[in-house]
């Protein structure tokens, strides 16, 4: 039953009135009022499922740890094999050779005048052989920088063929000449690529403007050339090398190695193996009794054909000390060898 109440207006006064319905059957649908679908999960013990749902999450989720996942993992698949992180080398060479000549004259404070020194390779007859430092660099590749090397050989030979491949190296090998052998014309002449290029260029092959531009900037820093295609010999090491330029750089004297690239190189680390290489000249120019002053310092200047600026990449006296370790090293591994 349902009591209504209405408000009725008496007088000017609201006064309420009831009053009662009476609802004998009340419905909002008709399927309430049908009986219930037996549901498969009506006979489970619930009392009895609750329990074990309870027990396996108390047993094996909440007490799950690394520890425990792994030792399941390990009983499952075995063993995990963890590679050690690598390690940075820490050998020493058997013997450390001085970097710098041992004893101090006044000769190595020669005065800095005259044109540039340049000593030419020679080979005696019948004498020992002595190995240059590209040789000895190049026959201790190790087996990770053999590996790149190869497969880059193998992709330029699939893209170009053999004879193309060939054809490849052969003209990075006379754009290098022809590269140094312009570098060798200014630095003799003492004039700078900015004369030459408004006179003079022309003369150059045209193989060899790209790079020359490249290093234009580089070259306004180089002072007081000293040696330039200069051979340097170690006699006690029994090495030999040829330097490209032996000059002042920003003031400091340097050795300098000149190089070309298709790809810039704007880290030393893109260097690869240049870095001994350089400290292998210095170590023998400091000890050649051809040459009365001492080399501390290097520097590695990367140009490029398309003429972008060249990247120079100073070697500071300590960093020259740890890369003649390397050689050292290099060295005595070459001899193991042979």
């Amino acid at each position: 039953m349902f009591i209504v109440k209405r408000v009725v207006s008496a007088g000017g006064s609201f006064a309420p009135h009831c009053t009662s319905l009476s609802v004998s059957h009340f419905s909002a649908c008709h399927c309430l009022a049908s009986s219930r679908r037996h549901s498969p999960y009506s006979s489970v013990d619930r009392e009895r499922y609750t329990s074990l749902v309870k027990s396996v999450m108390s047993s094996r989720v909440s007490s799950q740890t690394p520890e425990t996942l792994q030792a399941e993992d390990e009983h499952m698949y075995g063993p995990v094999v963890r590679t050690p992180p690598p390690r940075p080398d820490m050998r020493v060479p058997k013997t450390l050779h001085p970097f710098l000549r041992c004893e101090t004259t006044e000769e190595t404070q020669e005065p800095e005048s005259g044109p540039p020194v340049r000593i030419s390779l020679k080979r005696e007859q019948g004498g020992s052989f002595v190995p240059s430092v590209t040789r000895i660099l190049q026959q201790t590749l190790s087996p990770e920088q053999i590996f790149y090397l190869e497969r880059w050989k193998r992709r330029m030979i699939a893209e170009l063929g053999e004879d193309g491949f060939k054809e490849y190296t052969q003209n990075l090998f006379r754009q290098g000449k022809l590269f140094h052998s312009a570098l060798e014309d200014i630095l003799m002449s003492g004039s700078t690529w900015k004369d030459k290029s408004l006179s003079e260029a022309p003369k150059y092959p045209s193989e060899v403007l790209g790079y020359m531009e490249s290093i234009s900037h580089i070259l306004e820093d180089i002072s007081a050339v000293r040696a330039i295609e200069s051979t340097v010999q170690h006699d006690t090491l029994n090495y030999l090398g040829i330097v490209d330029c032996v000059a002042r750089y920003r003031g400091v004297l340097c050795i300098i190695d000149w190089k070309t690239s298709d790809k810039p190189k704007p880290f030393l680390s893109n260097t690869y193996d240049n870095p001994i290489q350089v400290a292998a000249y210095a170590g023998a120019l400091n000890s050649d009794e051809n040459y009365k002053y001492q080399v501390e310092n290097g520097l590695i200047v990367v140009a490029y054909k398309d003429g972008t600026p060249a990247h120079a990449h100073q070697l500071s006296s300590e960093l020259m000390l740890e890369y003649w370790k390397t050689w050292l090293l290099r060295l005595e591994e070459f001899r193991e060898q042979r």
